[in-house]
């Protein structure tokens, strides 16, 4: 599969592209995901209680710092599989409060290690935390609350400031991306 790779996307090899199959992957490519497997996933934007910080996680796959989140499960709902990530990632509980937003684009699939490609239909919600530890799992090398300046220094997975952007914005609907 051919396509452009994002900055930050996995360590670069000697000619300054990522290393193929060694992390997960960011690729860019008009309508590139007409090649891939389509997935739902599911994201939490969580702030801590004044709305001054946001919960993000480090992930083991590729190193990116991400909001809570990954792929909905058949059987489930799509806040269930929101609350089930939170929990997995980070050891919180959490209640959605509202729906954020929903975001696609046909040009940008996500490929994993094992060699999955996937174009992701994105649900970001928001959260609020109702219980739990702050903790790690086998899918995050950290986890931490954050303020958006801080924000600004760290290599986050595409979209995910955009996503916590559009929560603070509180519009009146959600956002359709």
């Amino acid at each position: 599969m051919s396509g452009d790779h994002t900055p930050g996307d996995q360590d670069p090899g000697d000619d300054g592209w990522p290393i193929e199959g060694s992390k997960t992957e960011i690729l860019l490519g008009d309508r590139i995901g007409a090649t891939a497997d389509l997935r739902i996933g599911c994201a939490s934007v969580v702030f801590d209680a004044p709305r001054e910080r946001v919960l993000l996680t480090q992930r083991t796959d590729n190193g990116l710092w991400c909001l809570p989140g990954g792929a909905m499960d058949p059987g489930e709902s799509a806040s269930e599989a929101a609350v089930r990530e939170v929990l997995e990632e980070t050891g919180l509980v959490v209640e959605v409060t509202r729906l954020v937003g929903i975001y696609s684009t046909p040009d940008r699939v996500t490929r994993y290690p094992d060699g999955n490609t996937v174009q992701y239909l994105a649900l970001c919600f928001e959260a609020a935390v109702t219980g739990g530890e702050l903790g790690l799992s086998d899918e995050t090398i950290a986890a931490d609350w954050f303020r958006f300046d801080e924000m600004a220094t760290l290599e986050i997975m595409a979209n995910h400031d955009e996503r916590v952007h559009d929560a603070l914005a509180r519009h009146a609907e959600a956002v359709i991306k």
